[in-house]
């Protein structure tokens, strides 16, 4: 709706769902395709923004372990690393295939809606200005359902932390690569431990 009322025709949003899987990345590229052409600052933006998905790769490292091309597909956007990190196969299904048809079908799901949107968008007449807020309430949302269900805060707080330290050493406009490259090294030199924590856990 957001690219229909931006002057966009529905195979835009119908393309990006399918190649970008990434929300926040498909909300500012219509900022992005509305500015002067500058692809190394576009890719600077991109990396920036998707910068998280390290983390959610590194956090699923062994629970995709053994996938074998599953694994390939298995492609971590916001809502398939919710469901995926803290989801156990039922007894008796195939933990690959049930991860598999979780992202799959998490992909139908924005493609299609994504799709329906930019259709029906021009029929629907609202002010859409605030619109893009809807990203921020959905990062809250990911952060508070990982609270509650993890059993140890480590990670959350370091990243609360480090965010919170950086923004007020480096402003608004320049904290997010230093505080991506300080969350990796701190959590690169504690994953021994936080697996160690894991798996006292859960026994």
């Amino acid at each position: 709706i957001y690219m229909n009322t931006s002057g966009f025709p529905f195979y835009y949003p119908m393309l990006m769902s399918m190649l970008i899987f990434g929300g926040s990345l498909e909300f500012v590229a219509v900022e992005m395709l509305l500015s002067p052409f500058a692809p190394l600052q576009v890719f600077i933006m991109a990396l920036l923004i998707q910068a998280r998905h390290l983390f959610y790769g590194l956090s699923m490292l062994e629970k995709y372990k053994g996938m074998g091309w599953k694994k390939f597909f298995l492609i971590l956007c916001d809502e398939t690393f919710s469901i995926n990190y803290t989801a156990e196969a039922p007894e008796g299904v195939d933990k690959g295939w049930f991860l598999f048809f979780i992202t799959l079908l998490d992909y139908l799901y924005w493609t299609v809606s994504a799709t329906a949107g930019g259709l029906i968008g021009s029929l629907l007449k609202f002010d859409t200005s605030g619109i893009s807020f809807v990203m921020t309430a959905m990062f809250v949302v990911i952060f508070l359902d990982q609270w509650l269900k993890e059993k140890n805060h480590v990670s959350s707080i370091i990243g609360l932390s480090v965010s919170a330290l950086c923004l007020i050493c480096f402003g608004p406009d320049a904290f997010m690569i230093p505080t991506m490259l300080i969350i990796l090294g701190l959590l690169t030199l504690l994953r021994p431990r936080l697996e160690r924590q894991q798996e006292d856990t859960l026994i």
